[in-house]
């Protein structure tokens, strides 16, 4: 049986011996008052095991990672249609790139760029008269744990700098790609990205993708096994922006990021496992995140190739 504890134990160690690169998302104001420093670990495997160290009961913005939440909403619902109003394919750009976006006539490359979530977004008020509620609602049952909220102070202070998201929205309407009002739909976009979590929550939520699409006690189905492997695939090729080949190359597993400094990956089968450090690199992903699980899937053999 995988020593998980150990692993996680002993790799955390060596990394706090590392230097610590990058900045905190500095750009989003609620951000920048983050404890650059802290650093949280937690894994839950296939038994409902939890194996965690450091600042993992400590709370943090979910930001991007709330994409795949949503996507598994609306793909639930629409199934195949669904790709006709986003794609599937790396952008190879940042998350907020526009050009991309001119060049395929307001369709989005794929459901985790800033303007692919913007869509999901506007599907999601096409599907539930009450989005936030479906959205946090499903959150609180896959975690098993009710502590879960919208952070309000940081959906504000996304919304008073988020004229490229607003840009992007914008334009998408004017190609027939929004169907609500602009203002409704990014107001919902940056509540569900304001949702806080702390990586046990991030970890259990994201069980039902590595169990084929249902909870981590077995009690909810969200999604068949079909479409657990398609999301999973998107996180492997899209999960990390214009790094996810890298993501790819160094960690092997799917995944997902966000500014706010977490990162969760996936084993189909096998474990779900969430990683806090609020340096970010170049590309907007954890720093230290990327290394903790660069080590772990070289320590662990388990990836999915």
């Amino acid at each position: 049986m995988m020593k998980y504890g150990e692993i996680i134990d002993h790799i955390y160690q060596q990394l706090l011996l590392e230097k610590n690169y990058g900045h905190v998302a500095a750009y989003i104001p609620e951000l920048a008052t983050v404890d650059s420093e802290k650093f949280g670990v937690c894994l839950i495997d296939r038994d409902n095991q939890r194996h965690a160290v450091g600042d993992w009961q400590e709370q943090f913005s979910i930001q991007s990672i709330i994409k795949v939440v949503t996507l598994s909403l609306a793909y639930q619902k629409l199934d195949a249609q669904l790709w006709q109003r986003v794609g599937v394919e790396p952008s190879g750009t940042p998350f907020n790139n526009l050009s991309r976006l001119e060049h395929d006539f307001g369709i989005p490359r794929n459901p985790f760029s800033n303007a692919g979530a913007i869509v999901v977004c506007d599907v999601l008020m096409e599907l539930f008269s009450d989005p936030r509620e479906v959205v946090i609602s499903m959150l609180r049952t896959l975690a098993a744990d009710e502590n879960i909220h919208y952070t309000q102070a940081i959906a504000a202070s996304e919304k008073s700098e988020g004229y490229r998201n607003m840009a992007l929205a914008y334009f998408m309407k004017s190609m027939g790609n929004i169907k609500h009002d602009v203002d409704d739909v990014l107001d919902l976009y940056f509540d569900v990205c304001s949702i806080g979590v702390n990586c046990e929550q991030l970890a259990r939520i994201f069980m039902f993708l590595a169990k084929h699409g249902r909870s981590a006690d077995d009690l909810h189905s969200y999604l068949s096994r079909g479409q657990a492997k398609r999301i999973n695939a998107i996180m492997l090729t899209c999960g990390f922006y214009d790094e996810a080949g890298d993501f790819a190359f160094r960690v092997g597993l799917p995944g997902k990021s966000g500014v706010g400094g977490g990162i969760v990956a996936v084993m189909p089968g096998e474990f779900s496992l969430a990683v806090w450090s609020p340096r970010l690199n170049e590309k907007g992903n954890s720093y230290r995140g990327l290394r903790f699980l660069e080590h772990f899937t070289d320590a662990t053999q388990q990836t999915i190739f």
